[in-house]
């Protein structure tokens, strides 16, 4: 059975909540369906703020399938709970070919990387044809591979501001493709953390060294999954920092010794309706 993000139920609490990892904020939300160009439907689901301005727009592309990362890994579902509330941020949240999820399973089969960039074209199809501003893609390990491949070429690059980057491991992604963003010139913030399995921040600095304008942030005491409502956070804070300028709140704390993150710190409570969600 398809999940429906209408099921949430909203409540209207007494006092200011929380916000935890179950906390689910007020917004626009609505399963979709993405079409790409060689036939697969890949399922997603796309939050928007409620009411006001859409100030920016996240196509996640999330971890690697054969490793249990879907468009409900951890961060990109607390982002999609989150961010259009107290961000004014859209997120695109989708299977890539052959992933399963609550919302249900994408066309095709896993390609390693390869026919996934009709997907990450399939997705930025969608958001500029929803007029969705200020769009930028995040990915997280295997996505930031289609990030980076896929990214700084057309008929993406011309669509999308820049982007951001979790836990990179430069498997698929080369230094041909790190030169193609180089070349491009569009933003790139890659969050490493210090324990990472893969990629750790000096490395992770040496290796981006060839995109001048990337911006490589070690976050102390994290690992590659981002585990942990404290470094979720961080990575959320990093986020909207990066695609709303001057982000939308007071500094946060600089964890990291690669390069320093600037500094949005979003609300740690909410007031107003609220839902939680249930595993």
């Amino acid at each position: 059975m398809t999940f429906d993000p209408a099921s949430y139920v909203f409540t209207q609490p007494s006092a200011p909540t929380a916000i935890r990892a179950s906390t689910i904020l007020p917004a626009r939300r609505e399963n979709v369906d993405l079409r790409t160009s060689d036939g697969h439907r890949l399922v997603g689901e796309l939050a928007v703020p409620e009411s006001g301005e859409i100030k920016a727009t996240l196509i996640t592309l999330h971890p690697l399938p054969t490793h249990g990362g879907f468009m409900d890994s951890h961060v990109y579902r607390k982002a999609s709970y989150r961010l259009p509330a107290l961000a004014g941020v859209a997120v695109l949240r989708f299977n890539t070919r052959g992933t399963s999820s609550p919302r249900g399973v994408s066309g095709g089969s896993f390609e390693e990387g390869i026919g996934e960039r009709l997907d990450v074209e399939a997705a930025v199809r969608f958001a500029v044809d929803r007029g969705l501003p200020n769009r930028w893609l995040v990915g997280w390990s295997f996505g930031t591979e289609l990030a980076l491949m896929y990214g700084a070429t057309e008929p993406v690059t011309s669509e999308i501001e820049g982007a951001v980057l979790l836990s990179p491991p430069l498997h698929r992604a080369t230094d041909a493709h790190l030169m193609q963003w180089a070349t491009a010139g569009k933003p790139l913030k890659v969050l490493v953390p210090e324990h990472d399995d893969y990629l750790q921040p000096a490395a992770a600095a040496e290796r981006f060294a060839i995109v001048p304008q990337a911006q490589v942030i070690g976050v102390d005491g994290a690992k590659h999954l981002w585990v942990g409502e404290k470094y979720a956070g961080r990575v959320l804070n990093e986020i909207v920092d990066e695609v709303i300028p001057g982000g939308v709140g007071g500094p946060v704390g600089v964890a990291g010794g690669v390069g320093s993150g600037a500094g949005t710190a979003l609300p740690q409570e909410w007031d107003g309706p609220v839902a939680t969600a249930h595993a």
